[in-house]
């Protein structure tokens, strides 16, 4: 059997990798990267490591040759290039005759307004017409996203955002990772599971972290358009601004709020408690 994860010298592809070799021998796992020079490291364990780019679409076909079991991480960029990337890399797994592929996409996929839902909503489409057994990780939002926030409060500054009383499910990468290994492997066929931590809004996420820090959060509530000119005065690049705002829009109006047992149900334990995970991200 032949396991596969994409985008795997990423952020979490690479955390994925880590949490599967715990548990499949290495001769049975292989990696999709753009730059193979990255992943030698992984080379060097016994994985089979394979050139495939998402924007060279005839490398895909090679990299998924002989898989059983697919891993396509979602990759970075705007909706309409993701989408096109998406459905090129879903086109390859069909032509390989992939026998099963596992996607990260995101809470309540199929109904969400969030600004990067319609990714998902076409990659997950993409996946059920080809029909091949998927699983669908809808992840819920890295905590790992709040990290420059996070640094912002620890020189000083107030924890701002216009995503006013919403709630997000916020875990660590290592978590939805975990959840991610223990779905590859075997089982799983046809599901979907609602990745969520916590729910927690913006002043209970900054208490968590004055906890940690051992100072007083003060969080500062804006509109939106307060928020870009905060976010571009911090020196964030103005094509970003859209997105980040969008994403205070969606949580704003709840997209985020899921609440369910699933990540739980992987896992096989708790999600690692919110405190605990600010610890481990302000240590790093």
């Amino acid at each position: 059997m032949t396991i596969l994860v994409t985008g795997a010298t990423g952020k979490l592809g690479s955390k994925i990798v880590e949490k599967l070799l715990q548990t499949v021998p290495a001769g049975e796992l292989a990696v999709s990267v753009r730059n193979p020079a990255k992943a030698e490291h992984l080379r060097a364990l016994g994985v089979d490591v394979r050139h495939g780019d998402f924007d060279q679409p005839d490398t895909l076909d090679q990299a998924f040759a002989g898989v059983d079991r697919l891993l396509i991480i979602s990759a970075d960029g705007d909706n309409e290039t993701r989408i096109r990337q998406h459905n090129d890399a879903v086109a390859a797994a069909a032509r390989a005759k992939v026998g099963f592929i596992a996607y990260t996409s995101v809470t309540n996929a199929q109904e969400s307004s969030l600004m990067l839902a319609p990714v998902h909503q076409a990659t997950e489409q993409a996946i059920l017409a080809t029909g091949i057994p998927y699983s669908f990780l809808r992840n819920n939002w890295y905590l790992e996203n709040e990290l420059s926030t996070i640094q912002a409060v620890q020189a000083g500054a107030p924890w701002v955002t216009s995503a006013g009383s919403g709630k997000v499910g916020w875990a660590t990468q290592e978590d939805y990772a975990a959840a991610a290994a223990a779905v590859l492997p075997t089982g799983h066929e046809n599901t979907t599971y609602e990745l969520s931590g916590p729910l927690l809004t913006q002043d209970e996420l900054a208490a968590a972290v004055g906890t940690v820090l051992g100072k007083e959060v003060t969080v500062q509530h804006v509109d939106d358009d307060t928020y870009a000119e905060i976010m571009k005065s911090a020196g964030l690049p103005e094509f970003l601004l859209p997105m980040l705002v969008g994403i205070q829009q969606g949580i704003r109006e709840g997209q985020l709020e899921i609440a369910h047992s699933d990540f739980e149900q992987l896992l096989g334990r708790p999600v690692t408690p919110v405190v605990e995970a600010l610890r481990q991200l302000v240590a790093q």
